[in-house]
């Protein structure tokens, strides 16, 4: 028996992101949107099961190679798994504040400084039309702004994602309705910056 794709657990609990995102919204957002990418993922699988040996970040760095009856499943859905994996490790309670070490200078370098880089943040975030995410990427050593639609993720363009804020409605709507700059600017207080600093070092 193949196996499967699993979704893991949170790193805190349900309630441990107050009052910045709320309780119920982390237990819909994880127990019922994540999991039901993830049981996706492995419906489309099962019809190529050897591609359940591969990780699947692996499938979405390569989406070429993947069958073409299953590749818009693995895209949409594996891309809507692996995001939110990343989603939920870079937050974390007591958490904020600013990046320390390697990071901060990356990002001083790259954007004139960590408020300029809030700013540009924000508005990849508030400028995504509909669906989607914005990201911190790392591509050839560099960090990248950029925005995706939908599940699709920086990993189908060569870069690799350390920050992750998804501005799908069910990501905030319960607490902030359509005021999704609120969500936005509440987010800077739940990012666990150690964990986003821990990828950027691995990446470099």
């Amino acid at each position: 028996m193949n196996k499967k794709f699993t979704t893991p657990d949170l790193p805190y609990g349900y309630d441990a992101l107050e009052p910045y995102i709320d309780e119920a919204t982390m237990k819909i957002h994880h127990d019922k949107h994540h999991v039901a990418y993830t049981t996706k993922l492995n419906a489309a699988v099962e019809k190529h099961p050897e591609l359940f040996a591969k990780d699947p970040v692996d499938l979405l760095k390569d989406l070429n190679s993947v069958p073409e009856d299953i590749r818009l499943a693995v895209r949409n859905n594996g891309g809507g798994h692996v995001n939110h994996m990343l989603y939920w490790e870079v937050m974390g309670p007591d958490a904020g504040g600013e990046p320390e070490g390697k990071l901060l200078e990356a990002i001083k370098n790259g954007f004139g400084g960590f408020e300029k880089f809030q700013e540009l943040f924000e508005d990849a975030a508030t400028t995504q039309f509909g669906s989607g995410w914005a990201w911190l990427s790392v591509e050839m050593g560099k960090l990248v702004i950029e925005k995706t639609s939908n599940q699709d993720t920086p990993l189908s363009a060569g870069r690799l994602p350390i920050l992750a804020l998804d501005v799908w409605e069910h990501a905030y709507y319960l607490k902030y309705q359509n005021k999704r700059p609120e969500y936005i600017k509440a987010f800077w207080n739940v990012i666990n910056w150690e964990s986003v600093g821990d990828k950027y070092d691995s990446f470099i």
